[in-house]
């Protein structure tokens, strides 16, 4: 399967390494997703022109990055392949975050897994705070020297940690990082208010995750129904039911989705294409479980967004904020106030 139009490429952040806007997001590579269907996805992805994959780590405790390795083997070199560190691989109390003792043992199981020898794209797969800044960025600064890794990115940070790490750097003399990747849906659009200003500002491209809102903008989820057991809601998955699992973004993505359906197009085309019509980002990362699942992700780059499009949208959920009022992510606190009292 192609689309109808050549892919578009830009480079990421402020680095000369030139991506797609669509990743090929291999999350639920080795759990949800076998080795058949995923094989199908990578060729898929190579028709349309696409050639970045994006995985981790502690996907599917492991097997999602050994096969991303074995899937694109045969042409590893026109692939750009991101993965990342941070969170827990086991239970001993240095198996995570991004201190030095972690970070150099982990990439080498990283590289092991995924059968190569450099990793384009090494993100912190989180912000660890106890660890110092500065340790921090000189051993990504190491692990470039030694062509472990071409170039490192953040993953869940706030704006001002992604400033600080960039001005650090910078007075470092070490190499900045060129990408930050946060969660982006027209149904929680609050990286629009700091942390996408900050990216810009700082040469940090942005590659956003969940442009389906974990699956709610394809409007199979009603409020106050019993999700499908199949479902990731189905399933139990923590971070949706403390994001995403929201009665009022599934109002709007029926909304959406009737809308997207008037204009001939899938609601997955459609939510898609909204984040790619932000070119305040660099582009997303699709997540698909199944081979129809990202076909239909890579028909939404033909299609345009138009100005009675994004006025709707922004009718349904305002700029720079979520569909439910007052919503904050869990794994953001908020920490502007402290009572004295």
């Amino acid at each position: 399967m192609t689309t109808d139009k050549k892919p578009v490429y830009e480079t990421l952040g402020a680095s000369g390494l030139r991506v797609p806007r669509l990743w090929l997001g291999a999350m639920m590579f080795g759990d949800q997703t076998d080795e058949s269907v995923a094989r199908e996805m990578v060729a898929v992805t190579r028709d349309a022109g696409l050639n970045a994959i994006d995985t981790a780590d502690n996907y599917a405790g492991g097997e999602s990055e050994r096969m991303v390795g074995k899937l694109i083997a045969q042409d590893r070199s026109r692939w750009v392949v991101a993965t990342k560190v941070a969170n827990p691989i086991g239970n001993e109390p240095n198996d995570r975050g991004t201190s030095r003792h972690w970070v150099m043992r982990e990439v080498d199981n990283s590289l092991k897994r995924l059968g190569t020898d450099y990793i384009d794209v090494y993100y912190m797969h989180r912000d660890d705070e106890s660890v110092p800044i500065e340790e921090v960025l000189s051993t990504f600064a190491r692990l470039i020297e030694l062509g472990k890794i071409r170039y490192y990115g953040v993953s869940n940070f706030r704006g001002w940690r992604v400033a600080r790490m960039v001005e650090t750097a910078r007075r470092m003399g070490v190499p900045q990082p060129i990408v930050c990747q946060p969660p982006y849906s027209a149904v929680t659009r609050l990286i629009e208010t700091e942390l996408i200003p900050s990216c810009n500002h700082y040469g940090v491209g942005v590659v956003a995750y969940s442009p389906l809102a974990r699956g709610v903008l394809t409007g199979k989820y009603q409020p106050n129904a019993t999700p499908e057991a199949n479902s990731r809601a189905g399933r139990g998955d923590r971070r949706m039911h403390q994001t995403e699992f929201r009665s009022e973004s599934m109002n709007v993505a029926n909304e959406l989705k009737a809308y997207a359906q008037s204009r001939g197009l899938s609601p997955t085309q459609f939510a898609i294409a909204w984040a790619l019509n932000n070119q305040c980002i660099s582009g997303v990362i699709g997540g698909p479980r199944t081979l129809e699942q990202w076909q239909d992700y890579v028909l939404s780059l033909d299609v345009k967004i138009t100005a009675e499009d994004e006025a709707l949208v922004d009718k349904l959920v305002p700029l720079g904020y979520a569909s439910t009022y007052g919503f904050a992510d869990p794994q953001y606190p908020i920490q502007g106030r402290k009572p004295r009292g």
